[in-house]
């Protein structure tokens, strides 16, 4: 680092690189290979024992991807990241990393459809159980946990509800239970670090806000350096017992000479291993572009999605309009506790007329694309119940805040007079 700063705006653009040693470059490379010239039989050795670390195969690790770890971990606040090749993959192995088959973990009921089905089938037949919970109240966490939970899952800013989860509530109880909390801070880079408020794990889907071009796939999981695995050891035997698949290492001994990093490290060397879901040179350079405008970016999605949401609050066709800067109470408290800088790029709102209504006004947009992502510089809209959450059922789509006339608009950083013109023209037609 050529500066000693904690400003994000600084940390995206200079965190982990300064120029290619063999170039000089500024930009960071495409490494493009698979693999990597080992400079003795030694050295292959001490790689392997994780004696040192450096590049081994792409599956695992590459130059490219590394600045984009170090860059998302400045920006969030943590000691280590990894990157993977999706933010699904990220929410998997997040959880996974931790919970095998017999252990559970609670859930927020506030999440992404995707997450949810995730959670709620695919892990089931891993023998992982997931247990929701409305974080409303925050000691839901407490009461749903056994000696078997081994982690709270939650997102910053819930997508769709958009009601901001109780981070620091949680953590608190997960400190006192020795229960990490993990947090999807996907739909608020900038501005939220969950870190700063207690989370042990902070993830994010690189394909939305970090990328902000809709162009790569990709996720990343932020490892805190924070929580005390060792003290909670019977709770987290994959982190504090002989793993099988490296040798009998011992996680939380074998990183003491790299630093607080055996989650992040035995995430990377076992599932990414293992599992293979490598994010690609290509996607890291790209994402690394993306983080070089994601301040100034997110200060352009808030101020619009701000303009969006006051002004569909007062149209006569708009029944509700769901916007973290328009609660009240202590949804809104918590907004302004984890929120610095602006509530978001997300507007939800619901349309009287159910699930007809909201197909008709989404058929109706012109500038918006109607695509099932957030976060791009584009202005986006999407009708949950019939897409991103339709494999839930209607009871399960209600507590992820998703109605029949729900419309989730990904408010983009177009000129404000014309993202509302879009908007009132398709509402004229509905």
């Amino acid at each position: 680092m050529p500066t000693q700063s904690q400003n994000v705006e600084t940390l995206v653009l200079h965190a982990g690189y300064r120029a290619d040693p063999a170039t000089n470059s500024v930009a960071v490379p495409i490494y493009q290979t698979t693999s990597y010239q080992f400079n003795s039989t030694e050295h292959a050795a001490n790689l392997f024992a994780l004696k040192e670390l450096g590049n081994i195969y792409t599956r695992i690790m590459s130059p490219t991807q590394s600045v984009l770890e170090d860059r998302v971990a400045a920006m969030e606040g943590g000691v280590a990241a990894l990157a993977l090749a999706s933010g699904q993959a990220a929410s998997l192995f997040a959880v996974q990393n931790i919970c095998h088959a017999g252990d559970n973990f609670v859930s927020s009921t506030d999440i992404y459809g995707g997450t949810w089905n995730l959670f709620q089938n695919t892990m089931s037949t891993m023998g992982i159980e997931c247990r929701f919970v409305d974080p409303a109240d925050p000691e839901n966490f407490r009461r749903a946990t056994d000696a078997k939970t081994r982690c709270y899952y939650g997102e910053t800013l819930p997508n769709p509800k958009l009601a901001v989860f109780p981070i620091s509530e949680v953590a608190k109880i997960g400190d006192e239970l020795g229960v990490p909390l993990i947090m999807d801070n996907t739909a608020s880079p900038v501005l939220c670090q969950p870190i700063k408020h207690g989370a042990a794990i902070s993830m994010l889907s690189t394909t939305k806000y970090v990328g902000g071009h809709g162009t790569s796939i990709g996720g990343i999981i932020v490892d805190s350096g924070k929580f005390d695995w060792e003290k909670h050891a019977e709770r987290f035997p994959m982190l504090n017992t002989p793993d099988p698949s490296y040798h009998g290492a011992v996680w939380t001994e074998a990183v003491k000479p790299l630093g607080p990093i055996a989650y992040i490290l035995k995430a990377r060397v076992t599932l990414l291993r293992d599992i293979g879901a490598a994010m690609s040179p290509f996607n890291a350079f790209m994402f690394i572009q993306g983080l070089e405008t994601i301040a100034l970016r997110m200060r352009q999605h808030c101020a619009n999605a701000s303009a969006v949401a006051q002004h569909l609050s007062k149209h006569p066709k708009v029944i509700k309009t769901i916007f973290p800067g328009l609660m009240t109470g202590e949804v809104k408290r918590r907004a302004d506790t984890y929120l610095k800088g602006g509530y978001g790029g997300l507007v939800g709102f619901e349309l009287a007329g159910g699930a007809a209504a909201g197909r008709k006004f989404i058929e109706s947009l012109k500038m918006f694309y109607h695509v099932a992502n957030i976060g791009d510089v584009r202005s986006l809209a999407i009708h949950p119940a019939s897409t991103t959450h339709s494999q839930l059922t209607v009871e399960e789509q209600e507590k992820t805040g998703v109605t029949g006339g729900y419309v989730r608009l990904s408010v983009g950083i177009e000129h404000i007079d014309d993202i509302l013109a879009d908007l009132d023209q398709a509402l004229a037609a509905v």
